[in-house]
């Protein structure tokens, strides 16, 4: 983002000193940065009050961006707290949103999305995992889902479950609610510290307090927008860190990186391309959710390519397990297939 909404001198101490140490241990050792996404919301990065949708929008997209500059994974996750502040922010369940809001966008507790599969349900690329019967009180969630990432004991996620047929709920659960059980997921090629685990509901009882919204379906295409639009920010902090990267290697080897095909120049214009783009987006009233997605797409195609041109200007050095060239490009890959991932993209576009 070109320009600047959050406070910086203050996000780059919380970055120098609750993110960048542990880095590499991140990367290795699939350390999760808990400590950094709360440190945020103590300091009132997520706070919302008194300020306009686009307002904490632009500030948070840049709080991604710069978290993404130097750790992928970290800002991932947080990109997983912001959609699931999004469900509870457009919630029409008032006494839900009163009682957690406060928490999620003060640093007390963190949210995650949870929509992996009702994502590639509503693109009709999955059958949706889990179901719901409703009961007195409440519904009784059974299935599992694959993959939820940014989970603790104290963290809320948001899910779907199908009733019938015609209808759909999608409810905020707490990952410590009776029957609810997680096991850690592990052994990707990057980004494995991002707290992710599979998700097994055996017949848990979600009351109706805990609903966000009785008619899913509506409800989607309220926070779809959203839930794309903060990832656009990931691939731009990654493809800025790629391009500062090339710059630090131009005059190694007598210069010779001047012969690549792709240089900084072509990189550093793409980025301001897809900057001008999201500025257009909130430059008007209404935006096609599809709009959105067409500007994730081209940043993902962006990113592939900024950490692939890193790799090759950086040469040996980039070829190191756990370097910074090496890192963004496992990040890219993450990227890419990150719900929606490019061939989801490519799909619903393609209409």
């Amino acid at each position: 983002m070109k320009s600047s909404l959050v406070e910086k001198p203050l996000l780059e101490n919380i970055i120098s000193e609750k993110l960048k140490p542990f880095v590499k241990k991140i990367d290795s050792e699939a350390y999760y940065a808990r400590d950094y996404l709360l440190q945020l919301g103590k300091e009132g990065f997520f706070n919302s009050e008194g300020r306009s949708e686009a307002e904490y929008l632009l500030k948070e997209m840049q709080l991604v961006e710069e978290t993404a500059k130097v750790c992928m994974t970290t800002a991932f996750c947080l990109w997983c707290h912001l959609a699931g502040l999004t469900y509870v922010r457009k919630t029409k369940n008032y006494e839900l949103k009163n009682k957690l809001l406060p928490l999620m966008e003060n640093g007390q507790t963190l949210a995650a999305t949870g929509l992996s599969n009702p994502m590639k349900y509503y693109a009709g690329l999955e059958k949706l995992h889990l179901r719901a019967e409703e009961t007195d009180g409440g519904y009784i969630l059974s299935g599992v889902l694959p993959a939820v990432s940014n989970l603790a004991d104290s963290h809320w996620f948001g899910t779907i479950a199908s009733v019938n047929e015609n209808r759909r709920v999608m409810f905020l659960v707490p990952c410590n609610i009776k029957g609810l059980k997680w096991k850690e997921k592990a052994g990707f090629l990057g980004v494995n510290g991002s707290a992710t685990y599979s998700c097994q509901f055996d017949q848990v009882f979600i009351p109706h307090n805990l609903v966000l919204a009785e008619d899913a379906d509506e409800f989607v295409e309220e926070i779809r927008p959203t839930f794309i639009l903060y990832q656009i920010p990931l691939g731009i902090g990654v493809t800025k860190a790629s391009l500062e990267s090339i710059h630090k290697v131009k005059s190694r080897q007598n210069g010779c990186n001047q012969f690549l095909q792709k240089q900084a120049d072509d990189i550093d214009e793409a980025i301001q391309q897809i900057e001008e783009k999201i500025g257009e987006l909130f430059s008007v009233e209404s935006v096609n959710w599809k709009e959105i997605a067409k500007i994730r797409l081209e940043t993902a195609y962006l990113t592939l390519e900024a950490t692939q041109t890193s790799m090759l200007h950086n040469g040996s050095a980039g070829y190191l397990q756990y370097c910074d060239p090496s890192r963004r490009l496992r990040e890219a890959y993450f990227y890419a297939n990150l719900t929606p991932t490019i061939k989801h993209l490519e799909k619903v576009l393609s209409f």
